[in-house]
């Protein structure tokens, strides 16, 4: 369920979308769809396994959770499973199906096609991306070269996060991050704790503004993505697997800082978006596009004014009144339920 309110004059009205987390909509058929698109690249045992989930389960599925002789677990919900062999949750250690060393090698050697090699950047980055935007976290034995880590190998643990894109989950923000006078975007900052939609929410704008938004006479924009982490896009082969419109040109697992400033020299954007900033290169690259015309779309964790102003460098953009526009949100209500949106002075623009 992804919940809004939106005030409209005088009159406070509740916008209710299903299908963010489940409910039948799109976020169900996505989900579907997710769990066939990552069945191809784990061991053929666990993929008999997890055909035993059924209707909710799949819709709200975020996470499988392979541990070297450890229970094969699930998340959904916020909520962790572990399975049986049938495909059936159990909180009973000995009912769970014990994932073996071959189970997580042979789902190693079908991510990585069969050649380690091709794919040490991604395992030295403890991550990599399939088609479809869906992302394996990796963990094992750390191989360094220099005191530098060089790639991970003997592979102990994976954690497949089904990706989700949840079309329109940003329609309802419209009116409030939108300056329908300069036909721009106001500098805007998601925040909100891990896994409460703010990525989600962020991809989505992305999406419109590339599109347009011709019921509020609204022009496509030239979009710029650093997607350091590789969550925005989720580039696979150079490709976005997330529909980011026509007009977006994505700088793939590019540090945001530097990556920020090569795309405004690069690709002259109308707005830059990326994800999690909150280190002094970060802040130090925003102060520089801030003169330049360019909207700047961000996110960070926090779960409120005091932790966003407890982070040492995000201190100077909010006493700076950079961000026109702080979205926060939460779980409180599913992942993207609004707590409140506020301006550069902290003057609420829209409140629970």
């Amino acid at each position: 369920m992804f919940n809004f309110f939106h005030n409209h004059g005088n009159q406070e009205i509740y916008i209710n979308y299903t299908g963010w987390t489940g409910g039948g909509g799109s976020g169900s058929l996505l989900a579907v769809n997710g769990l066939a698109e990552v069945f191809p690249y784990l061991a053929p045992s666990i993929r008999e396994i997890l055909q035993g989930l059924t209707g909710p389960a799949v819709d709200e599925l975020e996470e499988i959770r392979l541990r070297s002789n450890r229970p094969l677990a699930v998340r959904l919900s916020q909520k962790d499973y572990f399975l049986n062999p049938r495909g059936e949750f159990t909180k009973v250690l000995t009912g769970a199906h014990y994932v073996s060393p071959e189970e997580i090698q042979k789902t190693v050697q079908l991510i990585s096609q069969g050649s380690l090699y091709a794919f040490e950047e991604e395992f030295r980055q403890g991550f990599l991306t399939l088609p479809g935007g869906h992302r394996v976290g990796l963990a094992g034995k750390a191989v360094l070269d220099g005191g530098y880590l060089k790639t991970l190998r003997d592979i102990g643990s994976l954690n497949f996060r089904i990706a989700r894109a949840v079309l329109g989950a940003a329609h309802p923000l419209l009116p409030f991050v939108l300056d329908l006078r300069g036909l721009r975007p106001f500098h805007t900052l998601i925040i909100s704790p891990p896994c409460a939609g703010k990525t989600t929410l962020l991809r989505d704008l992305v999406r419109l503004l590339s599109y347009g938004i011709p019921e509020l006479h609204f022009p496509a924009l030239n979009v710029g993505v650093v997607d350091e982490r590789c969550e925005i896009a989720a580039c696979c082969g150079g490709v976005p697997q997330h529909d980011l419109g026509p007009r977006v040109d994505v700088l793939d697992r590019c540090p945001k800082a530097v990556g920020m400033i090569m795309l405004l020299r690069s690709m002259a954007p109308q707005v830059i978006a990326t994800d999690e900033i909150g280190r002094a290169a970060d802040v130090d690259a925003i102060w520089e596009m801030v003169y330049t015309g360019v909207s700047i779309l961000a996110t960070v964790h926090a779960s409120s004014w005091g932790e966003l102003e407890a982070r040492p460098y995000l201190q100077e953009l909010v006493a700076g009144g950079v961000f026109e526009r702080y979205v926060f949100l939460s779980r409180r209500e599913g992942p993207g339920t609004i707590e409140g949106i506020w301006n550069e002075l902290r003057q609420p623009v829209l409140s629970r």
